[in-house]
């Protein structure tokens, strides 16, 4: 799938025009509206923002437990990890413009499944910093541009990913080594980016260009999967985004690749 083959919803552009607040269900992820607003987004195929914060090093696993539990029924999770100190303003805002680009697009994938939106319902992660709807849409062709720039073949996106022979990993920059470390052969890009502790495209980057020095085995042929099903708990969040800091986050995983 190219860039440009990547359709926006015209769902979403409808509700970003209507100023809509609620979530919008798509076959791999969804998007939680504020006002028109993208406020969060969620995937099985990207690492959650509490993925990123604990594995992360940004927080103790029992540090999120306890905000979810303290603010989880008020959707004010975010907020209370960073008025009681658990984590930095800056450090807040970056993870989750990460997580929330992330899950965004696997969530703007196209898909076969029906799209759906439910009016009035919130996350529970609370209010971090909005983006608007075509920013989003932006970033994802952007990343899927750059995806194909690498190694025009998705099926790697989705594949177990397996070592080549020894010897092949020569090349490998540190980074990829690490990664490499956790490709047992059962682990997709997905699973691998959760055990990292890293985004899922940030990976995928990673694995595609692995695959184009040989490094990884490449599947003969592209096994679609069924998509694996939103979490249980569907509950949002709202302002201006901040342009420059948009900027600073897009620079900030690119440099990471």
């Amino acid at each position: 799938m190219t860039a440009a083959a990547r359709a926006v919803s015209p769902m979403l552009v409808r509700l970003a025009e209507e100023r809509a607040t609620g979530v919008l269900i798509r076959d791999h992820g969804a998007l939680y509206l504020a006002d028109g607003e993208v406020v969060h987004a969620e995937s099985p195929a990207a690492p959650g923002l509490d993925v990123l914060l604990t594995v992360g090093g940004h927080l103790e696993p029992e540090g999120w437990q306890e905000a979810v539990a303290q603010a989880g029924a008020r959707r004010e999770v975010a907020r209370f990890l960073v008025e009681s100190g658990r984590v930095t303003g800056g450090a807040m805002e970056i993870c989750h413009l990460g997580a929330l680009h992330d899950a965004a697009f696997f969530a703007l994938a196209p898909g076969s499944g029906p799209t759906r939106f439910r009016y009035g319902v919130a996350h529970w992660i609370g209010t971090v910093r909005p983006v608007p709807a075509a920013a989003v849409v932006r970033e994802a062709r952007r990343r899927q541009g750059l995806l194909d720039s690498v190694w025009p073949h998705p099926e790697v996106d989705t594949a177990p990913l397996r070592c080549r022979p020894r010897g092949h990993g020569a090349c490998a920059t540190r980074r990829q080594r690490a990664l490499l470390e956790l490709a047992d052969g059962v682990r997709t890009p997905s699973a691998i980016a959760r055990a990292a502790g890293r985004p899922a495209f940030n990976t995928l980057v990673e694995v595609r260009r692995m695959a184009a020095a040989g490094l990884v085995e490449t599947p003969a042929s592209l096994s679609v999967p069924t998509p694996a099903p939103l979490p249980d708990r569907i509950d949002g969040l709202t302002a201006d985004p901040d342009i420059a800091l948009l900027r600073r986050l897009r620079d900030a995983l690119e440099a990471s690749l």
